[in-house]
């Protein structure tokens, strides 16, 4: 995702210092390019050797150092770098970027860099919270750097409050947010609905199906990385929520529908990878129903659940979007196609349970995207990159319909 880009990381002294390698190392992986400058006070906390092992680039700290080729390094390291992430940034550090002071080479590198600049402090609770830390920070956003707000548990110092540099993972979704795609989606609003949902039947048992909501939450993080204003209405799942997405959660499919209904008119793209359940009890029982020797079968009434992409497609605003998700296990195109027809959406993303590397719970999907004109199958890909895939297709889609708009005024 992130071959061809340059991350420059800086590290200050703090405990935390160790959770910036495991940063590295998950850059690498992601073929970046990965710089690594140290301030003399971090250096104690973790050895350059360990950085420059991970990335395969000199770790940088003294600002006078001559071993290496001549060049103004830290302007040239300013001009190459993609992003810059200072992670862990103690206070101190934290108040010399807020006032420009250059003492050091990482502090003269940071002044020098004019790509998107995201800050991780990372410190004593009592010093995170005190008016003047606090005030650096509001300097640093006014200046348009980034901040991660810090995670809150029990700190090093054995203080329990803010202050803990949050994990690898989180500021790697920083990183892939900033730099991962080109912001192609910005200014558009998405909604995007995923996960099962549950049909109780009691306070014990729910109708619901297999669906792990993998695909939707990779369609709402990859909208969210291209730039879009993502709102994700989600049934109950075990993944962990994107990040810089609004997240709606719901059970029902009836809540589903509701939240979806009051938001879809400010929608400039609407995909429905939900899968709602079709049928929910009629009657919902208050206490648990018990089993009774003499029965041998027992009969539970359905009903219909709104169909959420009937009434979308039925109310769809001029120059809205409406992708819809359809999973069969025969006559795949054939069901797909009425499906496209019946509840008027721009196009339907189709795959067949039964097929190997698609359906629910895997990490892989096998699609075929039709529209009105075209039907387009895919190869087995990731859900990440399948996402990518329908959500270029849907673009292409808005800038037709945006063009044949401006056409007809």
């Amino acid at each position: 995702m992130l071959k061809g880009k340059t991350v420059l990381l800086g590290v200050t002294g703090s405990i935390a210092a160790y959770k910036t390698a495991y940063l590295a190392s998950a850059l690498k992986k992601q073929h970046a390019d990965v710089h690594v400058i140290m301030t003399p006070n971090a250096v104690n906390f973790i050895n350059p050797i360990t950085f420059e092992s991970l990335t395969g680039n000199k770790c940088l700290v003294d600002t006078f150092d001559r071993n290496f080729e001549f060049q103004v390094e830290h302007v040239e390291l300013a001009k190459k770098a993609d992003v810059c992430m200072v992670a862990p940034a103690s206070a101190n550090v934290i108040a010399k970027l807020a006032h420009g002071l250059a003492d050091d080479m990482l502090t003269t590198t940071v002044l020098a860099c004019q790509c998107p600049k995201i800050i991780s402090p990372a410190m004593n609770t009592r010093m995170f919270e005190n008016p003047i830390t606090q005030d650096n920070i509001k300097t640093l956003r006014r200046y348009g750097m980034k901040l991660v707000e810090p995670a809150v548990g029990y700190l090093a110092c054995g203080d329990t409050g803010a202050g803990k540099m949050p994990e690898p993972d989180v500021l790697l979704q920083y990183l892939l947010q900033e730099i991962a795609f080109e912001k192609d989606m910005e200014g558009l609003r998405v909604l995007v609905t995923a996960g099962p949902t549950q049909e109780a039947m009691d306070p014990v048992r729910y109708i619901t199906n297999h669906s792990s909501g993998k695909m939707g939450y990779a369609l709402a993080q990859n909208a969210a990385r291209r730039g879009a204003d993502v709102t994700l209405v989600t049934g109950q799942t075990n993944i962990t929520p994107p990040l810089f997405t609004q997240v709606v959660p719901v059970i029902s499919a009836q809540e589903m529908f509701e939240e979806v209904i009051s938001r879809w008119e400010a929608q400039d793209i609407i995909i429905k990878a939900a899968a709602v359940a079709d049928y929910r009890p009629i009657k919902v029982y208050a206490e648990k129903m018990k089993k009774s020797s003499q029965e041998t079968n027992t009969v539970v009434e359905l009903e219909r659940t709104p169909d959420i992409l009937q009434y979308l497609g039925e109310h769809k605003r001029n120059g809205q979007i409406l992708c819809g998700f359809s999973m069969e296990t025969q006559n795949m195109l054939e069901n797909s196609r009425k499906k496209l027809q019946k509840k008027h959406a721009d196009l339907i993303v189709a795959n067949n349970l039964k097929q190997e590397g698609a359906g629910f719970q895997t990490d892989t999907n096998v699609v075929t995207i039709i529209t009105e004109t075209e039907i387009k199958p895919l190869q087995q890909m990731s859900k990440d990159q399948v996402a990518e895939a329908v959500l270029d297709e849907i673009l292409s889609l808005k800038k037709e319909k945006t063009k044949k708009m401006n056409d007809s005024l």
